[in-house]
């Protein structure tokens, strides 16, 4: 099994990642190519149906960053993680706890939960 803590810092690096062509370079490097994402708010299929959602969820929040809360852990090829965003150097408005299932040590799929929504978010 790849170490959960380095799968999501690295899913947490492409949530960050401003520059288009890197972000591209980010899921190619750690997303298998028939990658999916789903979360209550959105759903993204494949590597370029994924870097729209980060790209649209950048353009909302252009000021947030995403970073991790707590530790990740997994077994197998499953990881569990949690993430704020938020402006930095404060508490994260936003929350969520993610579910990876990873193939050959890349993320295959993830399965987002909304943890805390701030009205109007």
């Amino acid at each position: 099994m790849t170490d959960p803590v380095t799968i999501a810092r690295r899913y947490i690096e492409l949530w960050n990642e401003r520059t288009a062509a890197r972000r591209r370079e980010l899921l190619s490097e750690n997303w298998t190519n028939d990658a999916s994402y789903v979360d209550p708010l959105m759903k993204g299929d494949g590597r370029d149906g994924i870097e729209a959602l980060v790209a649209g969820v950048q353009q909302r929040f252009p000021d947030f960053k995403f970073r991790l809360i707590g530790e990740p852990n997994g077994f197998g090829d499953h990881i569990r993680f949690s993430w704020g965003l938020g402006p930095d150097g404060a508490d994260s408005p936003i929350k969520g706890t993610d579910f990876a299932v990873l193939k050959d040590g890349r993320i295959r799929s993830v399965t987002g939960f909304l943890d805390q929504v701030p009205a109007g978010a």
